[in-house]
């Protein structure tokens, strides 16, 4: 048996952008997925807290440095820069793995920025 366990979550970060005539997924700053332990195309679960909206969709590698959340494709109707989001990412470990397993949680300061 295998459990699915939050592996990585950014929480409360600010949407910056919403771009409708993207291919989908969710573009986020480099600095941000390296601490979080995400990775490109990494599936994600992604809440607005907002409007309750919650997607799943892949993640796309955002320019270092810029706080870059950006939800790309028909997400964009859900997300609108300024909305409060929570990005989690799962991973699918034993019942040993996962007793022991801590999570990497990042809370993001004001523009997605990381604290020094």
């Amino acid at each position: 048996m295998t459990l699915s366990i939050l592996k990585s979550k950014i929480h409360c970060a600010t949407v910056t952008e919403a771009n409708l005539h993207y291919i989908g997924s969710i573009t986020i700053d480099e600095d941000l997925m390296e601490v979080a332990g995400l990775l490109p195309n990494e599936h994600v679960h992604v809440v607005n807290n907002m409007n309750g909206e919650r997607i799943e969709t892949y993640v796309i590698r955002g320019e270092r440095g810029t706080g870059c959340i950006c939800l790309n494709g028909a997400a964009a109707r859900k997300f609108q820069p300024g909305d409060e989001v929570i990005i989690m990412a799962y991973a699918d470990m034993s019942p040993e793995e996962a007793a022991d397993f801590q999570p990497k949680v990042i809370f993001p300061h004001e523009n997605n920025r990381l604290a020094q």
